[in-house]
Parts: structure tokens; C-alpha cells; sequence
């Protein structure tokens, strides 16, 4: 499906932004009788077989992972997967992450899967607005050798603009089984400023929506067979600890909600 940018105005506002961002989203919910089936079908399967739910996302794309991965009213079964876990669990010095670079390097690729403890049935979601850079690319090639699922998220006109910064010159959507389109223009941003150059990007709010729309799907075919979905309660209201606490042990030593 090709991106949309259907509805764009010039000028910048609160208003136009919204404007210019609504048939944007109604492009993303066409995708619903299509790409979300299929890639809800996969996501139901790896539930099914115990598998979890590993997300990943850098830069701005991380927010897909947050999205996906240990929200109220989002799957259990779920892990956020980010490049400062070669720090914080991988034993990489902190300036590692100083590095403006460190997304477009494929060389921690395989170890931040092999942080993440994925076993046989995990599935994978992959977001990157570009789908180019080497960090996306390279886990997408490992999740593939490793005989995974891979969902990607990107927008396909910016994909489809650019070359890949991987030395396969291979991109995300290369590798992906369901590729889900964040209808997001080339360069992400919307709003034409008045001495050029474009503002007000949408692919955080995008992918958001289509995350969203994935756990629904996922959790309809669940009630829909009379099985309990594991999903989170809010920790703000009462007993929500309790419960998200009794679910998660289920998935010992497989999830992580780091910082």
C-alpha cells in the first residue's frame, strides 16, 4: 500500500496539524481487513504457544516498543527491547550510548537479541520510520535466522526513498512477514514552514494506532475462542500490582519493564 500524505496544508498550527493528520490516519485504519488480520493471526499464534511479544524500536520508534510492551490494557506476554540494554544488561560501557551512530551499526545487532532471551514461538515487531538503518536491519536478519515471526512498522514512501545503510543494502520490509504501513510521509514531518522545510512529525502517533489496533485484534480472537487474555491492568488503581504481578511470573526471566 503506498503512504498517503492526503490532506496536507500549509502553515503551522494546532489546527492544521490535526487537519493534515486525520486523513493520515484514516489511510492507516485501511489496512485493517488486510495486513492487521495477518499480522494479528501471527501474534494469536505465538500466544497460543507460549511466545512472547518482543518489541523493538530505536530513536522515536522505541515508542512503538512502549506502546506494545507493558501498558495498561496491553499483552502480558510482552517485551521492550532497546539498544541501552547492551548497558544496562549487556555490559557495554555507558558511552556506547553517546554514539549518535549507534542505530545505523549493525555490530551490537545480535547481541541485543540475544539479551532479549527469545525462545522458539516469540514473535517480533520491528519499527523504524526509514526501515534503512543498520541496528533495524541486522536484528531483523537475526530474527529470521533464528526462525521468527517479524512484523515490521515503517512507513513505505520514506522506505522506498531511501538506500539501506546496512551492507546487505538490504531494508526492514526485506525481511518482514507482515509489513504494516505508518502512512507517514517522506521525512516524517507535515507542516511547510513559511521559509521552508517541514515540521510536526506523525509516525509516533501512527504506529501508536496500529499497535493498538494489533492488541485489539489480538485480544478478539482470544475472547472470541473463550480463552483469558492475559493483559495488564493500570499499577494506578486498586489491586492492579496484584494482578499484573500474579501474570507476569508466568513469563519469568522472558519479559523485562526496564527503565
Amino acid at each position: 500500500m503506498a503512504s498517503s500524505n492526503t490532506g496536507e496544508s500549509t502553515g503551522v498550527s494546532a489546527q492544521a496539524y490535526v487537519q493534515t493528520l486525520m486523513p493520515i490516519l484514516a489511510a492507516v485504519t485501511t489496512q485493517i481487513d488486510g495486513p492487521i488480520q495477518q499480522a494479528a493471526d501471527l501474534m494469536a499464534t505465538s500466544l497460543r504457544a507460549n511466545g512472547v511479544i518482543q518489541a523493538f524500536g530505536s530513536g522515536h520508534s522505541e515508542a512503538l516498543a512502549m506502546e506494545i510492551a507493558g501498558r495498561a490494557g496491553g499483552l502480558i506476554a510482552s517485551n521492550r527491547i532497546a539498544l541501552r540494554d547492551l548497558v544496562l544488561l549487556g555490559g557495554e560501557p555507558p558511552e556506547l550510548l553517546r554514539s549518535a551512530e549507534l542505530e545505523r551499526d549493525p555490530a551490537y545487532s545480535r547481541k541485543l537479541y540475544e539479551l532479549s532471551a527469545a525462545r522458539e514461538g516469540d514473535l517480533f515487531i520491528i519499527a523504524s520510520n526509514s526501515g534503512v538503518n543498520g541496528s533495524i536491519v541486522e536484528l531483523a536478519s537475526v530474527v529470521k535466522e533464528n526462525g521468527h515471526p517479524l512484523i515490521a512498522i515503517t512507513s513505505l514512501q520514506h522506505t522506498g526513498g531511501m538506500d539501506s545503510r546496512h551492507p546487505s543494502g538490504k531494508k526492514l520490509i526485506d525481511f518482514a512477514d507482515v509489513v504494516l504501513d505508518n502512512q507517514a510521509p517522506y521525512g516524517d514531518s507535515v507542516l511547510d514552514l513559511p521559509d521552508g522545510g517541514k515540521v510536526c512529525a506523525v509516525s509516533s502517533i501512527t504506529a501508536a494506532l496500529i499497535a493498538q489496533m494489533l492488541v485489539a485484534e489480538v485480544l478478539r480472537r482470544l475472547t472470541e475462542a473463550g480463552e483469558t487474555p492475559p493483559v495488564y491492568l493500570s499499577a494506578n488503581i486498586p489491586g492492579g500490582d496484584e494482578h499484573n504481578h500474579a501474570l507476569e511470573a508466568r513469563y519469568a526471566g522472558r519479559i523485562r519493564r526496564t527503565a
